[in-house]
């Protein structure tokens, strides 16, 4: 798969802090990044929540006896959202600033931190859990929840902040306090809501992926648990099991929030986020435009249509022709249907015309092997030697003079060798079908046609595989738009005349065609959607 890093949207970092209008337009809209600089810095919670300014006992005071709900990792510094990789576990808010308190203590004395002498260590039991506080994180403890009003444990925190004027027109799904003790980092996952993330006090670093990354950071199965989280190792990535994660990079923006700086993380953006010791953060999350407003009789539409777009994506990129991707969005964008049969493929659909066409029409002899310029006679030879190489090496196949093509002594139809493949640098006869411009590859059809009627025979029925049938009929339909309908008549009549059953013929191409377009569809249910498909399997009601 080709990448470009060149086609990301870029992180916005306007000079001034939006108007409800400007952000709605200008950044929601496009779905990009955006840094608002000192955004929050008018917060009660900024001046209050400071920890080296007495910021923790006033939430120790504040919060009083309120329990949360932290999250318990073996695997810090990492917190991972697979719920198998952390546990939630009920603590006294209050336990937590102590272990806050220990580490600014740490610092003023100035010893080795505590979190670096223990944060290799696993918690063995929640009896013990509370020997390593490294290991645990308030992630994502509600202030506010619209959806599970039950589940807000500290609803009185709201009192110090703000929502932030650009917003106001949004209504907020939920307001979460983020508050590590020690360094961490979160997994690479994507959020399926809009994230303005603010930095009360301290520091994070935010690391982000454009959805179109997908395939790159190796989302979990969109079925299993955890399905917006990545599934790559974070700190020692196994390119031998992730192969395109070595691309990731290409793709991956960077940016440093302060304290009092917020980020916009549109929904769908792939995140990873490492913190500071002592860093406190709360976050807006709101539903996007485009989401409330899907119709549930609209979903299965609407996924098939992105399906059908990734998958264009997806077989173009196998062709290695990432040009062709846009103009086939802008083709299917633009209001015409696209099956992905190209318009020559209604010759293979019409059986009426192919009734018509073996009625006895007597086509013109219009390409001799004379009358092929030296790109065509190289790539004619080219194609029919390789239609022999395929031949079943058991049998004694005579060698063809350079000069002399004139090799239809046997018909070698039935030993051919058909080979599935679905890379265009993979396959042989598919590059010189793609070399060739339209109109000399059907000079070059017409001479096989009339000079080796029985080679072309086997070059459609038995070598062409599903790469070159995809390209076969691309040239076809490129063809089309150079040539009269006449001419495109007669050339179809010849090409089609050669087979014994042009209906095998007609299948040969659209098989291979659809053989290429599955090929596709695994591709992207393995890229974006984390699912290993290997076949039709029984359905299950």
């Amino acid at each position: 798969m080709s990448s470009s890093s060149s086609a990301s949207p870029r992180i916005r970092m306007p000079d001034k802090i939006p108007s409800v209008e400007e952000f709605t337009s200008q950044i929601e809209l496009q779905n990009v990044p955006a840094v608002f600089s000192g955004c929050v810095k008018n917060w009660k919670a900024f001046s209050q929540w400071n920890p080296s300014n007495g910021g923790l006992d006033y939430l120790q005071e504040k919060v009083r006896s309120s329990s949360v709900e932290a999250m318990l990792s073996q695997q810090a510094p990492v917190f991972y959202g697979d719920i198998r990789s952390h546990e939630r576990v009920s603590l006294p808010f209050a336990t937590f600033i102590e272990y806050c308190k220990d580490i600014l203590q740490d610092r003023s004395d100035g010893e080795d931190s505590f979190i670096e002498s223990k944060k290799h260590t696993p918690a063995e039991s929640h009896n013990n859990q509370h020997e390593f506080p490294e290991q645990i994180y308030l992630a994502q403890v509600p202030i506010l929840n619209i959806e599970r009003t039950e589940k807000v444990q500290l609803e009185c925190l709201g009192e110090d902040i703000e929502m932030p004027s650009f917003l106001e027109s949004k209504t907020m799904a939920s307001v979460n306090l983020w508050m590590n003790n020690a360094r961490s980092r979160s997994s690479t996952h994507y959020d399926p809501h809009h994230n303005l993330l603010c930095i009360v006090s301290g520091c994070k670093q935010v690391v982000l992926w454009p959805p179109s990354a997908c395939p790159f950071v190796y989302p979990r199965p969109i079925y299993g648990e955890a399905s917006n989280h990545s599934a790559l190792d974070l700190e020692t990535p196994n390119f031998c099991a992730y192969p395109r994660a070595e691309h990731s990079d290409e793709f991956s923006q960077k940016i440093i929030l302060h304290a009092g700086d917020a980020l916009f993380i549109p929904e769908g953006w792939y995140h990873q986020v490492d913190s500071e010791t002592l860093t406190i953060a709360v976050n807006f999350w709101w539903r996007s435009d485009m989401m409330s407003g899907l119709l549930d009789h609209m979903d299965s539409y609407y996924l098939r249509r992105i399906l059908r777009r990734l998958i264009d994506k997806e077989m173009n990129q196998m062709l290695h022709l990432p040009s062709l991707a846009d103009d086939k969005t802008e083709a299917n964008q633009g209001g015409q249907p696209n099956n992905r049969v190209p318009d020559s493929s209604e010759h293979l659909l019409d059986h009426d015309w192919v009734r018509k066409s073996s009625e006895g029409i007597k086509p013109k002899e219009i390409s001799l092997l004379h009358e092929l310029d030296s790109i065509s006679l190289s790539s004619l030879q080219e194609l029919v030697s390789l239609v022999h190489e395929r031949v079943d090496p058991s049998q004694p196949v005579d060698s063809t003079p350079a000069d002399n093509l004139d090799i239809e002594g046997k018909d070698k139809t039935n030993e051919i060798m058909k080979v599935d493949l679905f890379n265009l640098k993979d396959d042989p006869v598919a590059n010189v079908l793609w070399t060739l411009q339209p109109l000399a590859l059907r000079s070059v059809f017409l001479a096989m046609a009339h000079n080796f009627p029985r080679t072309l025979e086997a070059f459609i029925l038995h070598v062409l595989s599903p790469v070159g049938a995809e390209i076969l009929t691309r040239k076809f339909e490129q063809m089309d738009q150079l040539i009269h309908e006449e001419d495109q008549n007669q050339f179809y009549q010849i090409f089609y005349g050669v087979f014994d059953n042009q209906f095998a013929a007609m299948d040969a191409l659209l098989n291979g065609k659809e053989s290429f377009a599955q090929q596709a569809f695994k591709n992207v249910l393995d890229q974006y959607l984390g699912v290993h498909f290997e076949g039709s399997k029984p359905l299950v009601k």
